[in-house]
């Protein structure tokens, strides 16, 4: 297993207000757009689904990487899911009736949504590990007492 170190709290307050801003910015926009209710349908269901991939994605990654056992189907799945989601909302926008601004809008939204999901995954499993980590030690440390000799020179007479 790898070193764990806790992810600052700067970065764990930016990772989620990173999600909290893409994914608001982006289902704002969608609640604005002059399009129809089953398009808005669409493009909330590519959000919910791309989140739900790049989540499933990092867990199967990092738990292949801790020697939590996965299948290779189930991480194959998982890329696939990212690559469906993103590919089915650049398709999406492609055929959309939107102005190019509203277009790259909902593509940058979606992916600092993606990306901080992603981080936000990531730092709960470094606190995680990092917790446990201290616990162990914590634990370990009552056992047993640390004893430091202290050694003086004796002077020469």
């Amino acid at each position: 297993m790898q070193s764990s170190f806790k992810p600052t709290k700067a970065f764990r307050i930016a990772s989620i207000a990173a999600l909290i801003v893409g994914v608001g910015a982006y289902f704002i926009g969608l609640y604005n757009a002059p399009m129809a209710l089953n398009e808005k349908g669409y493009y909330f269901t590519i959000m919910l689904f791309g989140l739900f991939s790049v989540i499933s994605l990092q867990k199967t990654v990092r738990d292949n990487m801790e020697g939590v056992p996965s299948t290779k189907a189930y991480l194959v799945a998982s890329g696939v899911a990212v690559v469906s989601a993103i590919a089915l909302l650049a398709i999406g926008l492609v055929n959309a009736e939107l102005l190019l601004s509203e277009k790259g809008f909902f593509a940058m939204a979606f992916t600092l949504s993606l990306f901080a999901a992603i981080t936000v995954q990531k730092n709960v499993r470094d606190s995680a590990a990092f917790e446990s980590c201290d616990h162990k030690n914590t634990d370990s440390s009552k056992r047993s007492e640390h004893v430091v000799e202290v050694t003086t020179p004796k002077a020469k007479a």
